[in-house]
Formats: structure tokens, sequence, C-alpha cells
């Protein structure tokens, strides 16, 4: 039987917000298992990559679908800075770039790498844009001093 955590009224007021969106993810057996969508749109086997001492092969692994959801959500907080700025961010991309390691101590870490790739800017305006959206992403105030994310900016020579 699960339990249940009661939260404090401290809690309550720390964590309030106007709800915009919720979505719900089951995940049965960790990274060799199954993960599935309440809504059914996700829905897929997971392995652990041969990195990790899984059998790899055409599955996807946590750090996959974190990178995936880091790289939409930042794009989308680029989008909103740059209409703030009114600047076109023309074919715009965004590579995360996820990894897996271990501390000193033998803990797990993530780290993440985003790539931004703004054609047509000039690197003022392109720094400012990618450090700007880095403040509002909530997948980088999530992770904000909990691991380290580099953020490049690439250009066209």
């Amino acid at each position: 039987m699960l339990g249940i955590l009661k939260q404090t009224k401290l809690l309550k007021l720390f964590y309030a917000m106007k709800n915009l969106y919720k979505t719900k993810v089951t995940t049965h057996g960790g990274r060799n298992g199954h993960t599935r969508s309440e809504d059914g749109i996700l829905d897929m086997e997971l392995k652990k990559p041969e990195g990790l001492g899984g059998p790899g092969g055409d599955y996807s692994n946590p750090e996959q679908l974190f990178a995936a959801g880091y790289s939409a959500c930042y794009g989308s907080a680029l989008e909103v800075v740059a209409e703030k700025h009114k600047v076109d961010l023309g074919d715009y991309s965004v590579t995360a770039t996820v990894k897996l390691g271990k501390t000193d101590s033998g803990n797990l870490q993530l780290s993440a790498t985003l790539d931004s790739y703004i054609p047509g800017v000039d690197v003022e305006t392109g720094e400012k844009l990618v450090n700007e959206a880095h403040e509002i992403c909530p997948y980088s105030r999530a992770t904000r001093d909990n691991i380290d994310v580099t953020l490049n900016l690439l250009l066209d020579e």
C-alpha cells in the first residue's frame, strides 16, 4: 500500500501556483521498464544504454527524455525573449546534451549543455537572448544550482 505524504501549510504556500497544464506519466520497471502517459501519447519501452551496462538498442532512456524536454522548453523560452526584444530567431534550434556521471563521492549526477543555433543574429544579441531564456525557462529554473548547465551560442560565420 502506498502512503500519502501530508503537506504542511508552509509547503503548500511555498509551492502555490496557478496551474496552466499538468500531465501524468507512469513508469514500471525503472530504466529497464515501460513508460506511458495517462493519455497514451507517450508509450514506450525503456532500456539502459550500453554505457550503463544495459543492452542499448532502439530504446529510449530517462536522459534522452530529459534532453528532449529541456531542449523544447528552452527553445520556447528563447521565442518568448526574442519576441520581447523584437528579434527574429529565423530557423533556430536548440540541442540539449545530457550527461550522466558520478561525483567524487560516488553519487550519480546529471549535467547539461544547451547549444542554441540562432542564425542571423550578432553575438551580443544572441548572448542576451540565450542568457535571458535561461533565466525564465522552467527546466533551467528547476535545475539551477543543482546541476551544471553550459550555454553555447552557435552562429553562422
